[in-house]
């Protein structure tokens, strides 16, 4: 097998006495960093929400919630008057979220996400605006809030904040005296 090349002693030594006063490079082996896409990333904010949406809220779930009186609800392990502390404005909404006119799994989106950033963004209360229209996020969102567990405690809103077509809730951030 023949070569086109020759490994010849004299082209080896005249490449050793070109580059006698070369040194070798050192590597530093730092990787660039990779830019993500800002469709990317709002694609995995929207896949995070789904997960967490398909994992709390269940359509099938009925809880014992009055519909009579006022709508209210307190989380077991938390102080019975959350609820009418709500009532009376003793917390002030740090997020508010409109719902008006999504459908019922875009709603869901939107209200696990709403969690999701209250938690993240250390908001104790937030505001569901749903509205009133044919009831079917009325109805439903107050089911989704009983059966997530960071939700402490809602109300419907007062009126400064959508009365009947808008909900109070307290997301539990762990702390000790958060509610206090």
């Amino acid at each position: 097998m023949s070569s086109k090349y020759t490994n010849d002693d004299s082209d080896m030594d005249l490449f050793r006495q070109e580059m006698g006063g070369m040194r070798q490079i050192k590597q530093d082996k730092i990787q660039p960093e990779t830019v993500r896409n800002k469709q990317k990333i709002a694609l995995d904010i929207e896949k995070h929400a789904t997960r967490e949406a398909t994992f709390y809220f269940s359509d099938t779930f009925e809880p014992a919630i009055d519909s009579d009186s006022a709508l209210k609800y307190v989380q077991a392990g938390f102080a019975n008057d959350l609820a009418k502390r709500l009532r009376r404005g003793d917390f002030q909404p740090n997020l508010i979220a409109d719902m008006h006119g999504m459908t019922r799994e875009n709603a869901k989106l939107e209200l696990a996400e709403l969690i999701h950033v209250a938690q993240k963004e250390h908001c104790r209360c937030i505001c569901i605006v749903h509205g009133i229209g044919s009831g079917v996020l009325k109805n439903k969102i107050p089911h989704w809030l009983v059966q997530h567990p960071k939700i402490a405690a809602f109300h419907q809103a007062p009126l400064e904040f959508g009365g009947k077509g808008a909900i109070l809730a307290l997301v539990d951030l762990g702390e000790e005296e958060a509610f206090f």
